[in-house]
């Protein structure tokens, strides 16, 4: 397991971060040499997933989500159970989180902008105010992202507002939407709830977008999950088991998956 990189006055400024702008940034946190082997493996999984499920267009024309398999170099400890990762998640949602989620936003020539949304409504709509974070994303890409292949935008602060009051401040340029152009290497970490929207693909190489999904451990989606071999469940850390226990035990991999997860935009 990787050593912290960061100390607590750091971690604690991303945390702070994290709470006030919705997100916060680690550059340079991932090896390139390890994100090029994602993308390598990755390739004939989107290509597959394409062939297979790709008129669906359940997150626009040209765009697709992908889960990974937890198998090879996508169960990688270092990257979901980093300690600076866990530090700041736990920071926000509070111990005994849970990983939910393992996959991947990919446009391509061809993607759209989306409409402005949030990855999750609020829990307590009656409520009329937003409560403290509940389910956080891990964000990092496998190639780098430029304004010409798709960066996501997001809208500083929103998580914190309704969506109403949110879609106001954008409108009137109070809070603009802004475009986050990650190198590979870098991580994103974010409360689900800021408004944003993906944006274009004008190049001719696809845009994959990792997405890691944390929650606090009472909180239950059951459109989003993540099946582990038993032979890589045996060889993992307490700690690891302990992040994914309520995740399906699978013997195999084999049969690929149906994706459920199409209704992502509130």
């Amino acid at each position: 397991m990787k050593e912290r990189r960061y100390n607590d006055a750091e971690t604690r400024r991303m945390t702070e971060d994290t709470m006030r702008d919705g997100f916060c940034i680690l550059r340079d946190h991932l090896p390139k040499a390890k994100i090029a082997v994602w993308g390598e493996r990755f390739a004939p999984l989107l290509a597959q997933h394409i062939e297979r499920e790709g008129q669906l267009m359940n997150r626009g024309p040209g765009r697709f989500y992908v889960t990974l398999p937890f198998g090879g170099p996508f169960a990688d400890e270092d990257i979901f159970c980093g300690p600076d990762v866990l530090t700041i998640v736990e920071n926000l949602v509070g111990q005994d989180f849970t990983m939910v989620q393992l996959a991947t936003d990919t446009p391509v020539r061809g993607s759209d902008y989306q409409d402005i949304h949030r990855d999750a409504p609020p829990l307590f709509p009656e409520w009329g105010r937003e409560t403290p974070p509940f389910q956080l994303a891990l964000n990092f890409p496998l190639i780098d992202v430029t304004p010409e292949n798709g960066p996501f935008e997001v809208a500083r602060g929103t998580h914190l507002m309704s969506k109403e009051d949110g879609m106001r401040e954008i409108k009137s340029g109070g809070r603009p939407l802004e475009p986050i152009c990650l190198k590979a290497g870098d991580i994103m970490i974010r409360d689900v709830r800021g408004l944003h929207r993906g944006t274009p693909n004008q190049t001719g190489t696809p845009r994959p977008m990792v997405v890691i999904g944390y929650s606090r451990k009472w909180l239950l989606r059951p459109e989003v999950s993540i099946r582990i071999p038993r032979g890589i469940w045996d060889g993992l850390s307490d700690q690891a088991r302990h992040l994914l226990r309520y995740n399906q035990i699978v013997d195999s991999l084999d049969a690929p998956a149906e994706e459920i997860y199409q209704s992502f935009a509130y």
